[in-house]
């Protein structure tokens, strides 16, 4: 997990190239770094950071928790919230009953709701697995670094979320591949730690592997935090679920489940898809894009003209930073995953380049890497920084080569 906090300098000179030495390598100081002074902190806080220390061994993966809803049926469960612009929230979740309504009541005050927003719902199969009623509702518009009080369905507990600040600074919690483990709690509860206002993840979220049960067990485990903050993620290789079937009635396709249960406010930033799009945080300080790394994305694609479009509508003189996320890296250095997010690089890496991204977030390698700033396989000034934050705490474990 890396916490990154953005304030008010940019690390780039947008008239030309990157200022001198920006974001530049100092592994010297391996449980923090200070990077492009007065412009961005990001402090790794990674289970692993102690390997500094020689003698340090990393335990095994941890055990999955499987969370189990012992409420009753139209009682909220699974409860997330994701940002939609710059003043309005999603709120989502599920219920066992299918005549709850979609409808949630929320206000400034615990227990005082002056507003009531009612939006949408979903479900599908995957075989013999049939999802309960997946609600998602639009709320707002909201005022921006201030508490709301939420109840969904009209039914159930409490919940409470703070939206993000207009303005810098702004404080981001960014994680790949969490799974469902102890060391999955141990990395939320860093993270909670903190006080983000956003939580970003590259892909990799429940491991349900077609084991649709765990995506309501994972939606249960990270309720707690889910419900809190405004979560933004993309998709990784494990949210797939491409049937080993071909296309037919009753085949499931992929992404089902990823779909139905985290939407993404792709429409907003003019995304055909739910696979990938962009936000503003900050006011439009922060231009965050989440790209794809299983849709397709070479020159003739529409994530391709999409990502172009997005980039060019960028103006770095209001927006000092620009950050990326995707799952399979572009730069590695580890023998997991090799290669495996080249095509994406040779397809895409320029238009990156061109709009001096800052820097880029990873996952899929089950480890902590990071780049000096780089293109086209070498070092250069103007290009972003590449970090790989794939150790949330998933199942699999280390990848340690």
């Amino acid at each position: 997990m890396v916490h990154a906090r953005t304030t008010t300098r940019s690390a780039i000179d947008v008239s030309g190239c990157a200022a001198a030495g920006p974001l530049q390598e100092k592994m010297g100081t391996p449980r923090g770094v200070l990077l492009a002074a007065r412009a961005l902190v990001v402090t790794a806080v990674l289970a692993m950071a102690a390997a500094a220390a020689a003698e340090y061994v990393r335990p095994p993966p941890g055990r999955i928790i499987l969370t189990e809803h012992a409420e009753p049926a139209a009682h909220p469960q699974q409860v997330h919230v994701s940002a939609v612009g710059a003043k309005h929230m999603r709120v989502s979740w599920v219920t066992d009953d299918k005549r709850t309504q979609s409808v949630v009541e929320y206000g400034r005050a615990s227990r005082n709701y002056t507003a009531t927003a009612t939006g949408e719902h979903t479900s599908y199969r995957y075989f013999l697995y049939s999802s309960g009623k997946i609600h998602h509702v639009k709320i707002g518009p909201l005022e921006p670094g201030t508490v709301y009080y939420y109840r969904c369905g009209m039914a159930g507990k409490e919940f409470s979320l703070r939206t993000p600040p207009a303005a810098l600074p702004i404080e981001l919690a960014l994680v790949g591949d969490l799974g469902q483990t102890e060391w999955t709690a141990s990395t939320l509860a860093h993270a909670g730690e903190k006080d983000y206002d956003m939580l970003l993840v590259p892909g990799d979220l429940a491991y349900a592997d077609a084991q649709q049960p765990l995506w309501d067990s994972f939606g249960r485990f990270v309720q707690r935090h889910a419900s809190r903050r405004p979560w933004m993620v993309t998709q990784g290789n494990h949210e797939v679920e491409a049937a080993p079937l071909p296309p037919a009635p009753g085949v499931p396709p992929p992404f089902a489940a990823y779909g139905a249960r985290w939407p993404a406010p792709h429409e907003e930033s003019g995304s055909p898809s739910n696979l990938y799009y962009s936000f503003d945080a900050a006011g439009g300080a922060v231009h965050v894009v989440m790209l794809g790394s299983y849709a397709p994305f070479g020159a003739g694609s529409d994530q391709y003209r999409w990502l172009a479009r997005d980039l060019a509508g960028v103006d770095r003189r209001a927006t000092p930073w620009l950050v990326a996320l995707l799952h399979a890296p572009w730069y590695n250095t580890n023998a997991a995953h090799q290669g495996e997010g080249e095509a994406m690089r040779e397809a895409m890496e320029r238009l990156l380049f061109e709009a001096r991204v800052d820097v880029v977030f990873a996952g899929h390698v089950h480890a902590y890497e990071r780049f000096t700033r780089v293109y086209n396989n070498e070092a250069n000034p103007c290009g972003p920084v590449y970090i790989t934050i794939g150790d949330g705490g998933n199942r699999e474990g280390l990848a340690f080569e």
